[in-house]
């Protein structure tokens, strides 16, 4: 494969000018966007049919893949509502006056160049579009070879509006479906400023692994649900059912229901709504005895220690039984890939430790673990879900692709 180096010269120029645009210009196009895509949404529905018709419809990675008139509405919705978002940019931090007179302000400023690598997601092409462009960034996007005719649709549609707008199209640049191409962006020391990787573990391991840019890991949800021996059965029933089928393939769905011991009696209840799914549950032997005659045979398998640890991306959930909280807390440290871990309980006390002990990005008290979301959490949209403790963690929208810049005035001073 040829070299991209003048590709990555490219998207860094164009970054650039990107300082020279106003809010409202911003704001504009993203609006512009989001009404061709609307205009053409015909053509995106087309070309990511045609990347479905390549893929096996029992692929966990399909649900993802897919778009719908519905989908890309939502999409559509959340471009304006980043238009609609303040400005991150220019932002006065902090500011400090010296004894010499000095001033010095530190000020929110893009990152530059943000290049996304994703796989069977087209939604991310428009996400991380409209986000990069309100935060004032350029960005390279690496997405999978399953998606290749919807990202090409949707870049298409996206530098339509760029170009009406006299905007450099390079300011959103696609790269070619290869791993050469992906090796090439992850080494791009001198025109890239951050990588994020959204998909698998593996591919997040291979992102961390090679890169030569900082990266910013948006890791696999490995999520669990706590039903502790307070728990209420109807709020616990409704989370689960919510956590684990709204929809299968996203990293915020629950992967691991732990229960404790002492409410295994309510299990075929808390359990009841999955039927409706066809959800497979791996049970240990404690919940599978619960659980037997109350559950269809065929969904409720005996668990192994492959069952847990697992992101399953599809209509499939553990069950480890825990003798109390420390256990629950154990078994979640253990397996917990620090993305979104909730607690079902009427105990003040064991929610309060759990929010303390529990080490991920976000924790959650009688809530569905569904709503690790920028959009639900009100940032419009988000570039990605971060599972690591340093510059971002949790949902990053705005603010997350910014840093700063310390701007010093005086007159005259000298040390």
């Amino acid at each position: 494969m040829t070299s991209l180096k003048s590709v990555f010269e490219a998207v860094r120029a164009a970054s650039r000018k990107l300082n020279l645009l106003d809010e409202a210009t911003i704001n504009s196009v993203l609006r512009a966007v989001a009404d061709e895509a609307e205009a053409q949404s015909g053509y995106i529905l087309a070309e990511n049919t045609r990347d479905l018709m390549k893929m096996d419809k029992n692929n966990p990675k399909y649900d993802r893949l897919m778009l719908t008139e519905q989908r890309l509405a939502d999409i559509v919705a959340d471009m304006r509502r980043v238009a609609e978002l303040p400005s991150p940019l220019g932002k006065v931090l902090s500011e400090t006056t010296r004894p010499n007179g000095m001033t010095i302000t530190k000020v929110s400023v893009p990152f530059g160049v943000i290049g996304i690598i994703y796989e069977a997601r087209p939604n991310v092409s428009f996400d991380v579009f409209s986000l990069c462009l309100k935060s004032g960034n350029a960005c390279i996007l690496k997405g999978g070879s399953d998606a290749a005719c919807s990202n090409t649709a949707i870049i298409n549609v996206i530098n339509k509006v760029l170009i009406k707008f006299g905007i450099d199209s390079n300011t959103v640049y696609l790269l070619p479906n290869d791993r050469e191409a992906t090796m090439q962006l992850l080494t791009a020391v001198d025109y890239v400023d951050l990588i994020i990787p959204r998909g698998s573990k593996g591919l997040i391991e291979y992102v961390r692994d090679n890169a030569r840019v900082p990266v910013i890991e948006t890791g696999a949800g490995i999520c669990h649900t706590y039903f502790e021996s307070s728990g209420d059965v109807k709020k616990g029933a409704a989370i689960i059912n919510n956590a684990k089928t709204r929809r299968v393939s996203v990293c915020n769905a629950l992967d691991c229901l732990v229960i404790d011991s002492s409410r295994l009696a309510d299990l075929p209840e808390l359990c009841a709504p999955l039927e409706k799914n066809r959800v497979i549950i791996y049970a240990d032997p404690a919940a599978y005895s619960a659980l037997q005659g109350k559950y269809p045979a065929e969904l409720l398998q005996p668990a192994d220690e492959e069952s847990f640890g697992t992101e399953f991306l599809d209509y499939k959930m553990a069950i480890k039984t825990v003798a109390g909280i420390d256990e629950a807390l154990e078994h979640i440290c253990r397996y917990s890939s620090r993305h979104s871990e909730s607690i079902v309980s009427e105990n003040d006390a064991a929610m309060q430790r759990f929010c303390k002990e529990v080490d991920a990005a976000c924790v959650y008290t009688n809530v569905s673990t569904a709503f690790t979301d920028g959009g639900q959490f009100g940032f419009g949209a988000e570039i990605g879900i971060s599972t690591q403790k340093l510059h971002a963690r949790g949902p990053m929208a705005l603010p997350e692709i910014t840093t700063y810049k310390y701007i010093i005035q005086g007159d005259g001073q000298t040390r």
